[in-house]
């Protein structure tokens, strides 16, 4: 049995799916919509909501930055990235919000200081973010904490994932199957990977949904994902670009009481005859 210790769970082989609400940047550089997206995970019974940090220029080129872009925050690429970004007076504020919530919070980073910032929070792991995989100095910096990994696969080839988990190794390691475009085409998720990847690392594999809709994400959890990551937002049609991928307050609360009867029904792959069935096998059967 292969299970990972997120905080207070286990994930993995035999454990409950473990649900992540992805906020990332939804939150719009609103603390107050952070907040609400906290509520909403707590209401529909998540164990943990995720967000992005990103050190703006490390991350982008100032080319990047310069680039004209209207948005709330002005005029360029550049104010648009650093009006997202959330500094350690709203994390701490998160931090505290969370724990009255009884909601886990931890962050995909995206540079070595991102992982440094987050620290002092003492996430109860790291999200190594798909457009991160192949960035071996990173990975082995998220290694440095000694906390458990979460890494998702999206736009990368078997072999650049192999090469993340050696570098990662596979020690409280979990696996995300993912297809990172926003939103993803239903005929671009390639479900069946889930036990593939289970097999060909031997790790708690989990999935990390941009599709429109629930059905995919109902599909992973009866392929065995022990995790499931979905973006969440008050509204799909509010600014920005990951809003349309999201999951809204019902359709979270939707998704996780229904993956549970999902659970409940897979049952252990014996065949016998329930209780319930024995009342009914003696009315109508008429031979044995």
């Amino acid at each position: 049995m292969v299970q990972v210790k997120i905080g207070e769970h286990n994930v993995g082989d035999g454990a409950p799916c473990y649900f992540v609400g992805e906020i990332g940047i939804n939150h719009n550089g609103d603390l107050n919509t952070a907040r609400r997206l906290i509520d909403v995970a707590a209401i529909a019974g998540a164990h943990a909501v995720k967000f992005q940090k990103r050190t703006v220029d490390v991350v982008y080129t100032a080319e990047e930055l310069a680039r004209p872009r209207e948005n709330p925050f002005g005029t360029t690429n550049g104010d648009l990235k650093r009006g997202l970004e959330f500094g350690a007076d709203q994390y701490r504020s998160i931090d505290r919000y969370a724990a009255e919530k009884n909601v886990a919070w931890f962050a995909s980073c995206w540079d070595e200081a991102s992982v440094d910032f987050i620290e002092q929070f003492a996430p109860p792991a790291y999200k190594i973010a798909s457009a991160s995989l192949t960035d071996d100095n990173l990975l082995r910096h998220h290694r440095k904490t000694g906390r458990p990994i979460i890494l998702s696969t999206g736009m990368s080839t078997l072999a650049q994932v192999d090469h993340a988990v050696e570098v990662l190794g596979t020690k409280d390691l979990v696996v995300l199957h993912t297809t990172s475009a926003y939103p993803a085409k239903i005929a671009d998720l390639n479900l069946r990977m889930i036990p593939v990847l289970r097999e060909r690392y031997g790790v708690p594999v989990g999935y990390s949904g941009h599709e429109v809709g629930l059905a995919s994400s109902y599909a992973a959890a009866a392929l065995g994902a022990c995790m499931i990551e979905r973006h969440i937002t008050l509204d799909r049609a509010m600014y920005g670009t990951d809003q349309a991928a999201s999951v809204e307050p019902q359709g979270l609360m939707k998704l996780i009481r229904d993956v549970r009867v999902i659970e409940e029904s897979m049952g252990s792959g014996v065949k016998q005859v329930t209780a319930d069935e024995v009342p009914i096998m003696k009315k109508l059967r008429r031979v044995g």
